[in-house]
């Protein structure tokens, strides 16, 4: 009896492993009917695991024939997204629809800057007023735990030490619009509309300036700190990309102008492996980046129909991207085969988007999340099969112009043109 069981169960997994592999391979109509004939459930991912399979069972084959079998390299899975070596995936972290506002902070002037530090301790907020805010995660929890009497009790000592937010740094004189944490170092770099980039050391209290400003030709839009932290990335009004050395400031342009954007940069971020990087243009197109040489490798064009993309960033492997654009779509783009793998639907259903806002992945790349701009709800699907989970509302009064979640744990912060920004965190269940 037992036997038989397990030939169902692997019967079922065959298909399963066939939808994938007709999805991964673009067959997308064979691989829906195939879909709802075997009724398979939870929908299948792309993935071309059947086909490694086949490979390997072919090898034993012709081993147990007594004829040689081909040496094949053995890659360990790593974590976060990869359908190479997935499709049944279990979900352990919770979905975007559970998690809660522990802490809101609220600036003089539409806040769209946020960033995440990579260790996941620390926030900062920048706004349209021109400041910017870092925040302490503990202790933004900290303060949600905390019954408001007892709040009402401390002194202002005590107030002062279990702040929030423990720096406020003024340097910039328009609009903060990127933010980004050295990986090594207690240094945060900012860019704005008064075509400069600051670079802050917010270990000291007293730091209300920054240590350094680099001075631009235009408007500036987008920074990303090389994972080494030597390099930094800066996407300005301009269509030309430009790269610093953090030490010396010099600049770099790549050289040859036929490879650079041809409208104002909207994103710009290295992947964590260091060897590639990602950009996106209000020219509809993405393009992937050589990260020694500064040479465009791959251009996407018109990847979201020719509507402006707003969002690039690396999964954690840097095996894909995931983009987001001002159609409302959300795309994961893989790499080793230059194509749109999967597109997450079902957001913006009332049309395009207004303002740029980002898609990201979850802590564990389970889900990728978005902020639907019309309802001010987020979108949350699973990253491996596109399946729609439930809508969280942001409760924002007006369109979320930021979203960064923590590279370490179930949290993230919003960012709105309603003057605040929203620290979300997933607490664990007390019952």
């Amino acid at each position: 009896m037992g036997s038989e069981h397990d030939e169902v169960k692997q019967r079922d997994l065959m298909y399963r492993l066939m939808i994938s592999q007709l999805f991964y391979d673009g067959h997308q109509k064979l691989a829906v009917s195939l879909s709802t004939l075997v009724k398979a459930h939870p929908a299948c991912p792309p993935s071309d695991r059947l086909f490694k399979v086949l490979k390997y069972g072919l090898e034993i084959e012709e081993e147990i024939h007594g004829k040689e079998v081909i040496g094949s390299e053995n890659v360990a899975p790593g974590s976060g997204i990869d359908l190479e070596y997935e499709t049944d995936v279990q979900t352990i972290s919770p979905e975007a629809a559970l998690y809660e506002t522990c802490y809101v902070t609220a600036h003089k002037g539409p806040c769209r800057a946020g960033a995440f530090h990579s260790g996941g301790k620390l926030i900062a907020t920048g706004s349209e007023d021109s400041s910017i805010k870092i925040l302490d995660v503990e202790r933004m929890l900290a303060k949600s735990a905390t019954p408001a009497e007892i709040i009402a009790m401390e002194t202002p000592q005590q107030a002062m030490e279990n702040h929030p937010v423990i720096r406020t740094l003024y340097d910039h004189n328009d609009e903060v619009t990127c933010l980004d944490f050295h990986p090594n170092h207690q240094i945060l770099a900012s860019g704005s509309k008064d075509y400069s980039i600051k670079f802050f050391e917010y270990s000291k209290p007293s730091v209300k300036k920054a240590y350094k400003s680099i001075q631009e030709a235009s408007e500036v839009r987008c920074l990303s700190f090389h994972p080494s932290g030597e390099y930094i990335l800066c996407g300005t009004k301009h269509a030309t990309l430009r790269l610093y050395d953090v030490n010396t400031f010099q600049c770099f342009v790549g050289r040859h102008p036929s490879h650079q954007h041809e409208g104002p940069l909207t994103a710009v971020k290295w992947c964590p492996n260091a060897n590639l990087f990602v950009t996106s243009s209000k020219d509809g197109d993405i393009k992937i980046w050589d990260g020694v040489s500064n040479l465009c490798i791959n251009t996407f064009k018109k990847a979201h129909d020719g509507t402006e993309v707003c969002s690039v960033t690396f999964s954690r492997n840097s095996k894909y991207v995931v983009s987001s654009g001002k159609d409302s779509l959300v795309k994961l783009w893989e790499l080793s085969t230059n194509r749109c793998l999967i597109v997450y639907t079902g957001a913006g259903a009332t049309g395009k988007q207004q303002h740029r806002t980002q898609a990201v992945f979850n802590h564990t790349e389970d889900y990728v999340l978005f902020p639907d701009e019309a309802t001010t709800s987020l979108c949350c699907w699973d990253s491996r099969n596109a399946e729609r989970q439930r809508l969280l509302s942001l409760g924002h009064n007006g369109a979320v112009r930021y979203i960064a979640h923590s590279p370490t744990g179930p949290a993230f912060i919003t960012c709105s043109e309603d003057f605040r920004a929203r620290f979300w965190y997933r607490k664990a269940d007390t019952d």
